[in-house]
Parts: structure tokens; C-alpha cells; sequence
């Protein structure tokens, strides 16, 4: 081994035993993991010939900014050979997924798109919509960039496909059709005999739609119509044409992408330096029919790393597998993720990379597209560069804030009370780094108390995991910011600025035409006079969005402590009811107000209740009134 070799980890001063390890490596397929010197995994990479691979990175790389960063950083390696370079890929994203190391993509669960859920598990599947894509046994179609579009394709399918749309709670606990069923937009399978048959038929031309797959759902319809006319089926061919003409009359043109009516997935890459945007373009049944964006910031991977580590975690849960993915790089293991996606999808799929023709003209649109997004996203991104910019100007802070954390208190004169913390990583919300507090040492209503007891639950951990914030904001005025310069100075944090937000009102003269107006004050420690910002300032406008952020997450967190009390409380005051048995109840049942209303023997009916147990709730309900929360609750 070169000298080069052994120099690679030197900083850690445990060269010699990466050395050694270097030396043994395997030239067999698997999965590197690179460590630094807090034992924390920074990189996990996939080889065809491990021995290989890891010594391109121990001779320095290939010059790039970012790997010097990464073999500063580099002090241990583990591997783990595998049989094939597929269960290489397979392992390489489990391990991203577990360690998320930071020299990764990751790519963030985007809660801005949509997806159409069919429901997998249930006997008489839904069609929902939904912003997260599970492992549940439910086939997921999109995403979709538009929400309203959506909803649109939604309610044309209620329209024309009668499927149900109950939950499940209602739909075991009904006796006889709803309206639903009365107005022709549900089969009413849960009061009625529905052929499995039809409802599936249904379903399928509901998924056609939703995959634009118009006209061949058209032509489908069309032969059954006829068919039912020719059996003198006359209502049953009524009801296929006029699912035919509100398919024809209300479905959109779509742009026509692809000549051969198949699936695609079409992946463009747009980058200036480190900053990248990928760009993902839907085509179902030869129509574009959606796109999806995803930015990586200081990221000096080769192109083919990014779109290989894109695609990896891409195809993750239930994701829709098209029949060929066109990408805008040839990828050297192309062949093992084809054999893999096929597996998944139970069909063949196809990685292209094009040189010429319609294909080609597909991957510049979406390189087009990813370019286009780069400069939207690149301008929001200097806008919130001059909002925090402007709040270190204006409230004289050390540095421009790039996370911001605010706590609030949500409380009902002491009871359940709660606290909130949100974080704000670089003017936008951080929704994986949200906490809620339930305070567990203050009785009575004391707002003072309650801001210690979660700030000084927060901040040492946050010590001892060395994970500060640039700025600490407290939702309210002095006495809020008083108790955070209190646990600061107890836990000897210096290096976080802290500031209160409060809205004051102003005095009014009594003889002025002037009208009350409230106005934010932020206090700062050491200072007796708030500042007060300027009016419709950027600046100011961060500061509310995150003060506001975090009263909706206290509320709504404090509002869920309540509905549980009041939901838990009639049923956990008979003896013998647990929170197995109550959920069984509320489960079969539906609601509170049913179960008081169900005689011994259905109680008896429901897993879990003996005939002794049904005696001892019938006899509690008989002797305790029913409450307004269980009235509020029928129908569950």
C-alpha cells in the first residue's frame, strides 16, 4: 500500500488501524460505512468490489471540495459483503435510511404533494387522498403537483364510480344504505349483497382514470354498454353511458408526451456547482400528468451518484413503478436496479438512457423544468437570506439566524398543560425537529414555571447533544424572556441569542380619532425598551410566522389531550375497563353514546367483554346520566 493510502484518516491519529483494515478489504460486492470521530456513520456507499472502491476514497478522491471535507472527517470504516450488487442496493438503503448520514442524499418526505391512496386492506377498498406513501398493503398513485386537480379527479370519480367512501368505524356499524347510496354514488356494501365482481370493476375504472388512461377506460365502457343494450339491460347501459359522457365531458386534455401510450417516469438534473435540482416528470398512458422537484444543497457528487442515490430512495414504499424510467445519464449498475424495480412491480421495467428522438425531447423537458425550478426556488431562498439577514440588523444579533426555535405554553387554567417547540431551519419550517411538551411539575396556572420546566427540559439535552439553535424566541413579553436568560445562565449556554415577541396594545388619547392598533414588541435581554420592527418587514413577518407556528402546534396539541380526557373518562370510570377493552368498545361500537345505549348480550359480543363485565357496564350506565361529551360524540 502507497503512502497515500495510509495517510487518508491521519487526522484521528488512528491511521494505522485504518490502514489495516484497508489492507483486508474484500474485492467481493457490498456496503461500505465510513465513520468519524464521535463513531457516527457520515457515508454509507454501495460497491461492486469493495477493496476497489474504498481505495479510490483513500487516495483522496478525485479532487472534489466535498470529499476532502468527507476524508477530513474519516477515521473508521466498516463493510459488509453481500452475495450480489443487488443486495448491495438493497442494504445501501436501508442503511441511509437508518444512519442518514450527512455526505447522503436524503430526500425529505415532501408534505406539499399529494397522493391517491386505494386502500389494499379493506374487503371494499376506498379511494382516499393522502400526503403520506406507507408500506400498508395499499397501492398509491402519483404524486400529484396539484392538489385541486386532484380533488377535481376525485370528485368526478364519486360521480361516476359508485365505490364507498365511509370509514371504516361507520361502515361496520351501518344498518341500511346512506345517502350516498340513495343518490347513486356507493353500491352500498355495507347494508347490502354487492357482487365483489362489480365493485372491483369499479374500482378499476376509477384507478384508469386516476392513470389517465382515458380513452382506453372509454372504449372499455363503450363494449360494455353495448353489450348490455344487446341483453336488453337497458338501465344498466343507461348507467355505463352516462359514465361515459361525464368521462368525455369533464376530463381535461392532457398533453399528448409519449407516441406509445405507456408508463414513464423521466428524471431531468440542473446544477451550478453544489446546488442542485432534480426534476421528476409523470407520463401515464402517454400523457404528462404530473411532475416533482427535490433541491440538494452543497452536494459535489458526480452527477451519476445523484441520480443513482435519487433513485434509490425514490422507489421507497407503495410508489407507483412505471413500465420505464428515462434518465438523463447512462448508471453503470442500470441492469441490477431494473431487476430489482421488476421485482417489485411483478413486470418487466426498463432503464433508458436516450441518445436521440422523443425520449430525448422528454428528458429536456425535464431538465427544462428542473432549471426552471432551480431559479423560483433559488430567488425564495434569497428573499428568506434577506429576512434573516434583516432580524440580525435589526435586533443587533450575532449572526443571521439560520434556526430559530420558539416555545409556547397552551394551558386552560392549568389543566393539561402543554408546551410546543418548532423550529424554523433557514426561514421555513423543520417539521422532523417539532416536540411537545407535557408539563409535569407545575400545578396550577403558572405560565412562568411551565417555560422553565420545558426550557430546561429542551436545553439540556440540547447540551449535551451539542444541538443549539442560533436563536431561542419565547412567545410572550419580560417575564417570558426573564426565564429563558434564567435557564440559559443555569445551564452556562452563551453562544444563542434570545428574544420574546409580544403584541402590545397602544394607549389611545380619548379626545384622538385614532383607533386602538396592536403592535409586536421583541424584548432582548439587557435592554429596558422593546424594539419594535417595521411594520410589514420581512424580518417582522418571520418572527410572526414562527410565533404563530408554534401557538397552532401547542393548541393543537392541547386541544388532542382534551378530546382523549373527555373521551377516555366515561368509559374508564367502570371498573374492568381498561385501554384495551375501552378501544374494543369504542371500536365496535363507534361511539361512547352506543355503547350506553347497548343492551348485556351485544356488549358480551365484543372481544375481550365477558357476561359479567356487560352486567357491570349496564349496571354503571343505568346509574350515571349521560354526559353532553357523550352526546356530542354520536355517530362517533
Amino acid at each position: 500500500m502507497n503512502t497515500e493510502d495510509k495517510q487518508a484518516p491521519s487526522a484521528s491519529g488512528q491511521a494505522g488501524d485504518f490502514a489495516t483494515k484497508l489492507a483486508t478489504l474484500p474485492t467481493q460486492p457490498g456496503v461500505y460505512l465510513f465513520k468519524d470521530a464521535h463513531a457516527q456513520v457520515i457515508y454509507v456507499g454501495k460497491a461492486k468490489n469493495l477493496r476497489a472502491r474504498v481505495r479510490q476514497y483513500a487516495r483522496g478522491g478525485d479532487g472534489r471540495p466535498q470529499i476532502r471535507f468527507l476524508l477530513a472527517q474519516l477515521v473508521d470504516m466498516e463493510v459488509v459483503v453481500t452475495h450480489s450488487e443487488k443486495e448491495a442496493l438493497l442494504l445501501e438503503d436501508t442503511l441511509i435510511k437508518q444512519y442518514k448520514p450527512r455526505y447522503n442524499i436524503q430526500l425529505k418526505n415532501n408534505t406539499g404533494y399529494w397522493h391517491v391512496k386505494i386502500t389494499g386492506q379493506d374487503a371494499w377498498p376506498r379511494v382516499l387522498l393522502t400526503r403520506q406513501v406507507v408500506k400498508d398493503g395499499s397501492k398509491y398513485l402519483g404524486p400529484f403537483h396539484s392538489s385541486s386537480a386532484v380533488q377535481d379527479t376525485l370528485e368526478i370519480i364519486r360521480k361516476v364510480f359508485p365505490l364507498r367512501t365511509c370509514s371504516d368505524t361507520v361502515f361496520r356499524n351501518r344498518t341500511r344504505p346512506c345517502l350516498e347510496y340513495q343518490i347513486k354514488r356507493c353500491l352500498g356494501p355495507c347494508a347490502l349483497p354487492v357482487e365483489p365482481d362489480e365493485y372491483q370493476r369499479q374500482l378499476r375504472g376509477a384507478q384508469m382514470l386516476l392513470e389517465g388512461k382515458n380513452t382506453q377506460l372509454v372504449q372499455q365502457l363503450t363494449v360494455r354498454m353495448n353489450e348490455a343494450a344487446a341483453d336488453l339491460r337497458y338501465e344498466a347501459a343507461a348507467r355505463l353511458r352516462d359514465q361515459i359522457q361525464a368521462i368525455t365531458r369533464t376530463t381535461e386534455k392532457q398533453q399528448v408526451a409519449a407516441p406509445l401510450g405507456n408508463d414513464q417516469d423521466v428524471f431531468g438534473l440542473y446544477r451550478e456547482g453544489g446546488l442542485i435540482e432534480g426534476q421528476v416528470l409523470f407520463v401515464r398512458a402517454g400523457k404528462l400528468v404530473g411532475n416533482l422537484g427535490y433541491s440538494f444543497d452543497d452536494n459535489e457528487f458526480p452527477d451519476e451518484q445523484v441520480v443513482s442515490e435519487l433513485l434509490t430512495q425514490f422507489y421507497q414504499g407503495g410508489r407507483f413503478v412505471p413500465d420505464e424510467i428515462v434518465l438523463p445519464l447512462r448508471l453503470e449498475d442500470a441492469a441490477v436496479r431494473s431487476e430489482l424495480l421488476a421485482e417489485r412491480k411483478g413486470k418487466k421495467v426498463e432503464l433508458v438512457c436516450p441518445q436521440r428522438g422523443a425520449k430525448l425531447r422528454l428528458v429536456k423537458m425535464a431538465v427544462e423544468n428542473a432549471r426552471h425550478s432551480f431559479v423560483e426556488k433559488r430567488r425564495g431562498s434569497d428573499q428568506r437570506e434577506q429576512a434573516l439577514e434583516g432580524l440580525r440588523a435589526g435586533l443587533r444579533l450575532r449572526t443571521a439566524p439560520k434556526r430559530i426555535e420558539c416555545f409556547d405554553i397552551s394551558n386552560i387554567q392549568g389543566n393539561l398543560a402543554v408546551g410546543s417547540l418548532v423550529v424554523f431551519d433557514e426561514g421555513e419550517p423543520d417539521k422532523s425537529r417539532y416536540r411537545r411538551f407535557r408539563i409535569k411539575t407545575v400545578d396550577g396556572a403558572d405560565d412562568f414555571a411551565m417555560m422553565y420546566e420545558v426550557l430546561t427540559r429542551r436545553y439540556t439535552r440540547a447540551v449535551a447533544d451539542n444541538d443549539l439553535p442560533d436563536l431561542l424566541m419565547v412567545d410572550g413579553g419580560k417575564g417570558q424572556l426573564g426565564v429563558a436568560v434564567t435557564v440559559f445562565k443555569e445551564l452556562a449556554i452563551d453562544q444563542v441569542d434570545l428574544i420574546g415577541l409580544a403584541k402590545m396594545r397602544t394607549k389611545r388619547d380619548p379626545f384622538s380619532e385614532e383607533v386602538d392598533r396592536s403592535a409586536e414588541r421583541v424584548f432582548v435581554p439587557g435592554r429596558k425598551n422593546p424594539i419594535v420592527l417595521k411594520q410589514n418587514s420581512s424580518a417582522l413577518f418571520l418572527l410572526q410566522r414562527v410565533r404563530d407556528e408554534a401557538h397552532r402546534f401547542a393548541i393543537s396539541y392541547h386541544r388532542q389531550l382534551r378530546a382523549k380526557e373527555r373521551l377516555s373518562s366515561s368509559l374508564d370510570a367502570i371498573p374492568g375497563i381498561g385501554p384495551s377493552r375501552r378501544k374494543a368498545l369504542l371500536r365496535h361500537f363507534g361511539s361512547v353514546k352506543r355503547v350506553r345505549a347497548a343492551s348485556r348480550e351485544e356488549l358480551a359480543q365484543v372481544p375481550g367483554i365477558t357476561s359479567a363485565l356487560a352486567d357491570t357496564i349496564v349496571r354503571h350506565v343505568d346509574s350515571s346520566p349521560a354526559t353532553d361529551t357523550d352526546a356530542s360524540r354520536a355517530g362517533g
